[in-house]
């Protein structure tokens, strides 16, 4: 009888071939070329924390029949069996066979660490003895992670450029994503550029592939710059008095930190962010200022005024000219001092006087004598050596001054003298007169040479007057009368007789 082969429809050879059926020939030759693992990538990087899918095909002569099939990361060493990696307590949770058991030997594997980092082997048996292969070499696994390189440090003004790294190479589809500090940027390159940098842009960069948890660790961008917004601060407030302490403070912002010089004016006075004054004097008045200085440039602050309030002192008087007036004229007195706030009142004394002979910063004296002022603020007051005043020939005047009074004294005493005199010789002949008893005339007792006196005191309203008479009568006896007051008439009545002497005095 004869055999009819029939062939097989169309599809099903094309489902065959796919299969990679071989021909009766082929089995039967089990040449080498019949065993092989093919994998879609020699080489994968992978991040770490993501997931790894390492694909791959197999195949065998075609009367083998696949009894076992694994994935393994030793070779066959001394025709000893490998480890089966899901036999690994490493992998077996985290690896998932995706193959079957005629061709696709893919695999899968989650949250790969960097110990993950290996070649990896796909191993299979078949039911012949000598059916056994492994895919060498195989897949070389390299886990990484992120990290970006950027400068130490970049000064304010340059161009910078960050690059988000990996140990090996991703994929050319990688999305990046950049942070700075918590905020997402725009950019989604691997490289980050900026260009002038400015000191805001100093932080904290970090970077992520999308579709990933891995980020990389950050960085922190130093953006070097020269001081700015220098200030200075004084301690307390209000008036800043003689013995005080002050504390000065300088501010600035700065990358990096700067340097401190502390100035009076223009003259250095000390270095270090505080300077201190204590037990304050009114030397340290003045404007103070600071420098900050780093390496990438210095600058000044604003001044500040210290202020140091005290009491007047250095108290003292000026004249002009010699100090010498002439009289008539006058020298004017200066008060200066020293005080802070100025002097609000000049007052000037004599000395050996209780109450002020003048005020204001000026005085003019118009007599000798020493002469202080006393000047006066709200912190006090202080007093100034007195000086001396000389009035110019003033001793003459006083000595002829005093001549004039003792000359006056004793005329006054000369006259006083003399009319105490005359008054006593008045009050005396006054005293006589109104004693003596005058006897009546008789020719016995008139002789040629009586003489009679009458004294009347006149008395002016200034002065005593005298008036002194006498009266001489020479007469014969036969012309005698007892009337004395007819004689004395008669005597003074008869002509032409040269015996009668009249006298008045006044």
């Amino acid at each position: 009888m004869m055999s009819v082969r029939m062939a097989p429809p169309l599809p099903l050879i094309f489902l065959l071939m796919n299969q990679g059926v071989y021909s009766q020939d082929d089995c039967k030759d089990g040449n080498k070329r019949d065993w092989n693992v093919t994998y879609s990538h020699s080489n994968i990087c992978a991040l770490k924390g993501s997931m790894v899918t390492m694909s791959c095909t197999y195949k065998y002569p075609c009367n083998h029949k696949i009894t076992k099939n694994f994935w393994t990361k030793t070779l066959v060493l001394n025709h000893v069996e490998p480890p089966d990696l899901f036999n690994d307590p490493e992998y077996s949770q985290r690896i998932q066979y995706l193959g079957d058991k005629q061709q696709n030997c893919t695999i899968r594997l989650n949250d790969v660490t960097q110990k993950d980092s290996h070649e990896y082997y796909f191993r299979f048996t078949t039911d012949k003895t000598d059916g056994r292969w492994i895919g060498a070499p195989g897949v070389t696994l390299n886990i990484t992670d992120l990290h970006v390189e950027s400068p130490e440090s970049v000064t304010e003004g340059d161009t910078v450029s960050l690059t988000c790294k990996s140990t090996c190479n991703l994929s050319d589809r990688t999305t990046f994503i950049w942070w700075k500090n918590t905020q997402s940027l725009t950019e989604r390159n691997n490289k980050l550029l900026l260009q002038s940098v400015r000191r805001e842009d100093a932080g904290r960069y970090s970077c992520a592939v999308h579709g990933h948890k891995l980020t990389s660790p950050h960085v922190d961008l130093n953006v070097k710059y020269s001081p700015k917004n220098v200030s200075v601060s004084m301690s307390g407030s209000g008036e800043i008095v003689l013995g005080d302490s002050v504390t000065l403070t300088c501010s600035s912002d700065s990358n990096p930190p700067a340097q401190i010089s502390w100035f009076k004016g223009s003259t250095y006075i000390g270095s270090g962010k505080i300077y201190s004054i204590t037990r304050i004097r009114s030397d340290h008045s003045g404007e103070y200022k600071c420098k900050s200085i780093n390496e990438v440039g210095g600058k000044y602050s604003d001044t500040v005024t210290l202020n140091v309030m005290y009491s007047p002192r250095n108290v003292s008087v000026s004249m002009s000219g010699s100090g010498e007036i002439v009289l008539g004229d006058s020298v004017t007195l200066t008060c200066s001092s020293d005080s802070n706030p100025p002097v609000l009142n000049y007052t000037w004394f004599k000395v050996n006087e209780s109450s002020s002979v003048g005020s204001g910063q000026s005085y003019s004296a118009l007599q000798s004598g020493f002469f202080y002022c006393v000047a006066q603020n709200q912190h006090g007051s202080q007093r100034s050596a007195a000086v001396q005043v000389t009035l110019k020939g003033e001793h003459k005047t006083v000595l002829y001054a005093a001549l004039a009074i003792v000359a006056g004294c004793a005329l006054l005493i000369i006259v006083f003298t003399i009319l105490f005199m005359r008054k006593r010789k008045c009050d005396h002949g006054a005293s006589d007169i109104r004693q003596k008893q005058v006897p009546p005339l008789s020719s016995d007792r008139i002789s040629q040479n009586d003489h009679y006196e009458n004294v009347t005191p006149k008395r002016g309203n200034d002065s005593v007057q005298l008036q002194y008479a006498t009266v001489q009568l020479h007469r014969n006896k036969e012309n005698e009368t007892h009337q004395p007051g007819a004689a004395m008439r008669s005597a003074v009545h008869a002509t032409g007789d040269t015996s009668v002497i009249y006298s008045t005095i006044n």
